[in-house]
């Protein structure tokens, strides 16, 4: 009997969830979620749901001393919304461009499908961590709203 329940029971439910938009937050900038076309969404093996408001907003998280306590031992998926479907896609198979204009500055939107100008996840990482970004425009203009 045991076996036979054994045999039902199913691992974790990595499917992506639906925003709840008066109360999801992104756990990195605190920021409310604004646009499922640039969010992101962690899963880990316990079914906990991190969320992101922007790509960077995820790789600074992943860099904290909190990832590892969060992810555990267990896979994680990681879901981004594709920024012209807003269709949510497995971002580390994700194609990334450069340019769009995201929720905090960094400036990477998800494809589904390759183009002419994309990265693929592991680059993009990379050109993140080289500061390749619009974060300072995106801050400038911030700042600019700010003394206005």
């Amino acid at each position: 009997m045991i076996l036979a329940l054994s045999a039902c029971t199913s691992g974790p439910d990595y499917s992506p969830r639906e925003i709840n938009w008066d109360r999801d937050i992104c756990i990195n900038c605190l920021m409310g979620l604004a646009d499922q076309k640039y969010s992101v969404q962690a899963i880990n093996s316990d079914e906990k749901v991190l969320w992101f408001d922007d790509l960077g907003c995820l790789i600074e998280y992943m860099r904290s001393e909190d990832w590892p306590r969060w992810k555990g031992e267990g896979d994680v998926k990681v879901w981004i919304g594709d920024c012209e479907t807003g269709e949510w896609i497995d971002a580390f198979e994700a194609y990334y461009r450069f340019g769009d204009k995201t929720p905090m500055g960094y400036g990477y939107g998800a494809l589904k499908e390759p183009g002419d100008s994309t990265y693929d996840y592991k680059t993009t990482v990379e050109r993140i961590d080289q500061g390749i970004t619009r974060r300072e425009e995106f801050l400038m203009g911030k700042q600019m709203l700010q003394k206005k």
